[in-house]
């Protein structure tokens, strides 16, 4: 009998890529084993270290069953076990999930639960915190803790201390799993557009991406670079700053586990040269009314920027009292990193710069319908390679946020004559004085260049007739005194009578989100409540409307 050839093509599969391979070993080959690769408070580590441990890791993840594409949850402090956690995690196959360590315990349970985690890594000081996620986690297995842990039988989870986790032979981690660039490697769970926690899926090949098209091709990054990171390991700009871009080139990584403010961070660069320093505008603000030495930074070559626009006060106040020039962007959980960007040497203050290489960038209407002229605001929207595949289980938000090749980014921006894009606050922040659009960050750009001001928000608040009127919530510079009125005719000199402030409201410190974002809802709640006791904290003037 004469059997017919089969006709079938054979399956071809992409070519493996795993990212630890890339971040880590990549560097082993080409010989910068003795280089260093991480400084934090505790050790510092080799790369040729940083394998070990690393391996070390891996091998206690398999002896807990870690299985590839498994979610491995982490709740814990920037040091060297969430370092090599992470890529630990990513070497194994399996997913890493960092997870804010600001959250309560039973907001770090829905994380828990939603991401279907069996296994939770944690710092002994949020201990009391992941008791109360893992109570109504039913997935979880197995909980690790950086300190000694507690007999937790009862509960049917077995508890491990990290010496236990450390204490194999680094051979018994294995190969490295042979994970594809599309194979799943991260999620970081993000409010983002939507208000509710959501994860945003990454891949592989989404680290390589953002570390080439912003770290180097925008930074020039290089191997004698040593990267200090306000944001922390858990965010998407942070495990970019501290993660992926140093490791990338074989440079430096500086961790900083405590909570950011001035003297620390400038005690931190200048004992380890920080030469990349990575900030937002609420770590810039309180630490140019410091009395932090003007040459405490001298060792840094570059500023960043996100979280929030920078406004152009910082970016000068940084330039002239510390010498770092600022590069402010935007970024977003959903893209990993910064896709839009100021260049060094050619920032635009005020703007995020323009599109980075690998990114497109669109403004559009309400109807989705693209803005071509120059001035007119809309919807920012981004495609490019290094976007999220989307969220875990919320299929209507992932249609709702990513079309196409296409994300929608909720921000409202405008493209300047020189190409540069310009942030005009949140899609839902904008507000209508006398019936015309008026954007907080124009108004907010004006308060911050007065001398008595150190931050300010303004936020649109309904008067008696159910009118909305924008209200400056400002948080003096140290030992200076507020004038509304001052401050209300300071706005009069340069804006348009209709965006100036109708009030002032002083307040000690702006409530903020873990990513350092302003929480504008908190504001315009205390707003609201405010009854201003005197005239002058509030000008009744009806607004001049201008055609």
């Amino acid at each position: 009998m004469v059997t017919a050839a089969s006709t079938t093509t054979p399956t071809t599969f992409p070519d493996e890529f795993n990212a630890t391979d890339y971040l880590v070993d990549r560097n082993l080959a080409e010989g910068a084993g003795e280089h260093i690769a991480v400084i934090a408070p505790s050790r510092t580590l080799s790369y040729a270290q940083l394998s070990e441990e690393i391996r070390r890791v891996a091998a206690g993840l398999r002896e807990l069953s870690v299985r590839p594409e498994e979610r491995v949850l982490m709740c814990m402090t920037d040091e060297v076990e969430l370092f090599t956690a992470i890529l630990a995690t990513m070497y194994v196959g399996a997913i890493a999930v960092p997870s804010s360590t600001m959250l309560t315990g039973p907001e770090l349970g829905k994380l828990v639960a939603d991401s279907r985690a069996r296994v939770v890594l944690g710092s002994a000081a949020f201990e009391n915190n992941i008791d109360a996620a893992v109570e109504h986690a039913p997935d979880v297995r197995h909980v690790v803790l950086t300190g000694a842990v507690a007999d937790r039988t009862a509960t049917g989870i077995a508890c491990h201390d990290w010496d236990s986790l450390m204490t194999g032979d680094p051979s018994g981690a294995g190969a490295r799993y042979r994970s594809w660039p599309d194979s799943q490697a991260l999620w970081l769970y993000t409010s983002g557009t939507t208000g509710t926690p959501k994860a945003a899926m990454h891949r592989h090949v989404d680290i390589k991406l953002v570390a080439e098209n912003y770290a180097q091709q925008v930074l020039g990054i290089t191997s004698d670079d040593r990267c200090l990171s306000v944001a922390k390991l858990f965010f998407a700009y942070g495990i970019g700053n501290s993660m992926f871009f140093p490791l990338s080139v074989g440079g430096t990584a500086l961790l900083e586990p405590g909570r950011p403010n001035p003297q620390l961070f400038a005690e931190r660069a200048s004992k380890d040269g920080a030469s990349l320093l990575f900030g937002t505008p609420s770590f810039w603000g309180p630490l140019l009314a410091s009395d932090v030495p003007d040459n405490a930074f001298s060792s840094v070559r570059q500023g960043v920027s996100a979280g929030e626009a920078l406004p152009a006060r910082m970016y000068h106040g940084m330039a002239d009292r510390f010498g770092i020039e600022v590069l402010d962007g935007i970024g977003s959980t959903e893209l990993l990193h910064i896709f839009i960007s100021n260049r060094p040497g050619q920032v635009h203050p005020a703007s995020s710069g323009t599109p980075v290489p690998g990114y497109d960038v669109e403004i559009r209407d309400e109807h989705g319908a693209m803005i071509d002229e120059v001035g007119k605001p809309g919807e920012l929207y981004v495609r490019g390679e290094s976007a999220a595949i989307g969220y875990w289980c919320r299929a209507q938000t992932s249609r709702q946020v990513f079309r196409g090749d296409w994300m929608r980014t909720g921000d409202t921006y405008m493209r300047n004559s020189d190409g540069t894009y310009t942030c005009l606050g949140r899609s839902g922040d904008m507000l209508k004085a006398g019936g015309i659009w008026v954007s907080p960050s124009e108004v907010e750009e004006r308060l911050l260049e007065h001398a008595d001001v150190a931050e300010a928000v303004v936020v649109a608040v309904p008067d008696e007739d159910e009118l909305d009127k924008p209200i400056a919530c400002i948080v003096p510079k140290p030992g200076r005194q507020l004038d509304a009125d001052e401050l209300i005719a300071w706005c009069r000199e340069t804006l348009a009578s209709f965006k100036r402030p109708r009030g002032v409201l002083e307040v000690a410190e702006l409530p903020k989100t873990a990513t350092g974002k302003i929480r504008r809802n908190v504001l315009r709640d205390m707003a609201r409540a405010q009854t201003p006791s005197e005239p002058s904290q509030v000008d009744t003037a009806a607004p001049t409307v201008v055609p």
